[in-house]
């Protein structure tokens, strides 16, 4: 078997260095890329759990309406149904990413994906809405093993220069996934009720598993490391002193909780007045998702063109508009807002959560790891923050508080710029002075 080229065994703080990983051999025994056996099955297995996670993980986000009316509870309580799965994957998915280092990528995502699955079954039968709340974060933890593992899953297998176009497929698969979750389950909602939406994505994501199980192909290049807690420590407070990990996990936490506030909410405003849209027209809303897969696919092609800084502005970009586009009383308006809300916060996490893989040369489960935590940190804050702002002066303060985290990504990628700028001309000022 050849040498292991990434993943190296984590016993010792993580590297600072943010250059790229040196390509391997081009070799048929080399990491994976486009063209090479086994590439296509993997990229289909990924995008099935990429389509999986994102389905369970917000399979009640569509029907929130509905649940608020089914138990008698206000918009901030419902979404408590969103915040604990997207809470409960945030605080488990470091601590699951450090088992993945010893028992290997493909078993944590295999366990993962079938302890999901079971609980998502069992969702459709709570009884009220805190057993609901209590499931979900069950649920939530359960799929914390399938991003962090993914991502250095693909670090491990695939060759650096198609890493961007890999994790943007798996990126994709998520989009599909919320899109699909949410198109099934309002409809289903509507015909029979919410509970028998929820069913309807348990069935699809268990569909997915078993491609999942199928396709993907072993792991040639893991190497497991030893569980030591300390080591594991070191890891991550290096990873937490790496400034570039630093601002590229604000990003993915900021671009989530435009996300979250946006999804959370939108159903409560397109079925209130002056639209007062049907459970199921409000479920096909999010076949916008199909532009985030687009985009998010596409996000390789566009740091190659732009670098990744400015694939970044063109993100935040598009995603301003689309939320200032989106306050309008028209629904065309409300529809083209949220494509473009959709494309430039997919692209960014596509591009954000690339460079994490790149950046990190030891521990990158941990790297990973700790970037999901910061994302969906970031749409349990945009959810909880999201409603209780519609609630308290409709959808005008949803977006404000969406737009604050907007101009927080900015921010953030300008500081980047200015960073790099200083660091080369340090640089040039120390290779002029030899």
């Amino acid at each position: 078997m050849p040498p292991a080229h990434t993943g190296a065994p984590v016993t010792s703080g993580a590297s600072t260095l943010s250059s790229p990983l040196a390509p391997a051999p081009d070799t048929a025994d080399g990491p994976l890329s486009p063209g090479r056996p086994g590439y296509r099955r993997m990229s289909l297995a990924l995008f099935a759990a990429g389509l999986a996670t994102f389905a369970l993980l917000y399979s009640t986000q569509a029907l929130l309406p509905a649940i608020s009316a089914g138990f008698g509870v206000t918009a901030g309580q419902a979404s408590w149904t969103v915040s604990a799965a997207t809470g409960a994957l945030a605080l488990f998915v470091l601590p699951l990413s450090a088992l993945s280092e010893r028992f290997g990528r493909t078993r944590m995502m295999t366990w993962s994906m079938v302890l999901a699955v079971g609980v998502g079954l069992l969702v459709p039968f709570a009884p009220n809405l805190e057993w609901l709340v209590v499931l979900r974060a069950v649920q939530g933890a359960a799929i914390a093993g399938i991003p962090a593992s993914a991502m250095a899953y693909l670090a491990e297998e695939v060759r650096p220069k198609a890493l961007v176009g890999a994790i943007g497929l798996f990126v994709a698969g998520n989009s599909i996934g919320g899109m699909s979750g949410r198109i099934v389950t309002g409809w289903a909602a509507q015909l029979w009720g919410w509970r028998a939406g929820l069913l309807s994505v348990g069935l699809m994501a268990l569909a997915c598993a078993v491609a999942f199980l199928v396709l993907l192909p072993r792991a040639r290049f893991f190497r497991p490391a030893s569980l030591n807690p300390r080591a594991v420590g070191r890891t991550v407070a290096g990873h937490l002193r790496d400034p570039l990990l630093l601002r590229l996990y604000g990003i993915g936490a900021l671009f989530m909780t435009v996300f979250g506030a946006v999804y959370t909410v939108i159903g409560y405003r397109l079925v209130d007045a002056p639209f007062s849209l049907g459970q199921g027209v409000v479920g096909s809303v999010f076949l916008v998702y199909l532009v985030g897969t687009v985009s998010s696919a596409a996000a390789g092609k566009l740091v190659a063109r732009t670098g990744r800084r400015g694939a970044l502005y063109l993100a935040v970009t598009t995603t301003a508009l689309g939320l200032l586009l989106s306050l309008a009383d028209s629904l065309p308006a409300i529809l083209v807002g949220l494509v473009l809300i959709t494309a430039g916060f997919f692209a960014g996490h596509a591009v954000a959560s690339a460079a994490v893989s790149r950046t990190a040369r030891t521990g990158r489960a941990q790297a990973s790891a700790l970037y999901q935590s910061a994302y969906y940190l970031g749409s349990s804050a945009g959810g909880t923050l999201g409603a209780l702002a519609y609630h308290a002066s409709g959808w005008a303060a949803t977006v404000g508080i969406a737009l604050l985290a907007v101009v927080g990504v900015a921010s953030i990628t300008l500081y980047g710029s200015h960073a790099a700028r200083v660091e080369r001309r340090i640089s040039l000022s120390a290779a002029t002075a030899r």
